[in-house]
């Protein structure tokens, strides 16, 4: 009869503990976009320890061991991997969560983990001297490419072929207040670099404004004279954000009682005051320009269905790396190899 509880080494049992601590941070990064600093925290001082845990025995141990199965790995995973990370981030290839959780998983497996289950032994592939942390990024990587084709069979599947059928999907106007992602759709067509839905919220609260409000009289906001004389705070345009609705309506109400209806065609300086939003704000509101913000404030004053892009963050694939590196290894070096 088998014993049916985990073999490995100390420090591989406790590495376990990312995988909890990354299902959660994907869960929570699809909801909201956005990860605390300081979920990595306790996970990279563990990361810190478990490596000098590591390369005490590997040293003591001297050899193959030491400079084959400890240094070269680990000198791999901090040269290569860090440096990686921080390279996609700087490129805007993917958000600051994400750097963060492949800088500790460089930390955290740089070595390759080992497991027994009676006869059964994982990872199933063969180690090689690459890092560990270099096969889960390979692995999320070549997950990741699986996304577009889900979300093309999703659309296929409910009838809905469109160009943009591999990024994205259709929503409701009214799930837009409530939904991560970037407008696939311009006054003019598809689009590729569409207005952040965060931004968008961003604009909202700084203004005071519901999308219901805006949608009941586009030609009202439209105009900038209808701007509130002291804004709310925009918040970081994340859904669960705490907003204060209770700043300066006055001269929206004095708009609305002048009857300045601006039509769309008429042309005004800054139309929705939308240089006036990005002057006043901090940051850029995720890179967002005063056009890019009007075209998506005129399809979302008054189309009822727009395609959205979800840009599923990379956490989702890392954590699906992860899990497929422990179980089975690295994909890459498989298909190469």
């Amino acid at each position: 009869m088998y014993d049916v509880v985990p073999i490995a080494s100390t420090p591989d049992l406790l590495r376990l503990v990312a995988v909890p601590v990354f299902a959660w941070a994907a869960v929570r990064d699809v909801k909201t976009r956005r990860i605390s600093s300081s979920v990595w925290i306790p996970l990279s001082a563990l990361a810190a320890v478990l490596f000098v845990w590591d390369g005490w025995v590997a040293y003591r141990a001297g050899g193959v061991v030491w400079s084959h199965e400890f240094l070269v790995p680990s000198a791999l995973s901090l040269g290569v991997v860090v440096p990686l990370a921080y390279l996609f981030w700087w490129f805007g290839g993917f958000g600051g969560a994400d750097a963060k959780a492949l800088l500790v998983l460089a930390l955290l497996f740089p070595t390759h983990p080992a497991y027994k289950i009676g006869s059964w032994s994982i990872p199933v592939d063969e180690p090689s001297l690459s890092p560990f942390s270099l096969a889960i990024l390979t692995n999320a990587v070549l997950l990741g490419v699986l996304i577009p084709v889900a979300l093309a069979i999703r659309n296929a599947a409910a009838g809905r072929t469109d160009p943009v059928m591999f990024i994205g999907w259709p929503i409701d106007w009214r799930e837009v207040s409530t939904t991560h992602g970037r407008l696939l759709d311009a006054p003019s067509g598809r689009s590729l670099s569409g207005l952040d839905l965060d931004a968008f919220r961003m604009y909202l609260r700084w203004r005071g404004l519901s999308l219901e409000e805006l949608r009941a009289d586009p030609e009202t906001y439209r105009d900038p004279t209808s701007l509130p004389d002291e804004p709310n705070p925009p918040t970081d345009g994340a859904v669960t954000a705490e907003v204060r609705r209770d700043g300066g309506s006055s001269r929206i109400q004095d708009s609305l009682e002048r009857d300045t209806d601006v039509p769309a065609d008429v042309e005004v300086e800054d139309p929705w005051g939308a240089e006036a939003f990005l002057e006043d704000i901090d940051g850029t509101a995720y890179g967002t320009n005063p056009e890019t913000l009007r075209d998506g404030l005129e399809v979302l004053g008054e189309r009822d269905v727009v395609w959205i892009s979800p840009g599923t963050p990379f956490l989702v694939p890392i954590f699906a790396g992860l899990v497929v590196a422990l179980v089975y290894g690295d994909l890459l070096f498989t298909l190469l190899f």
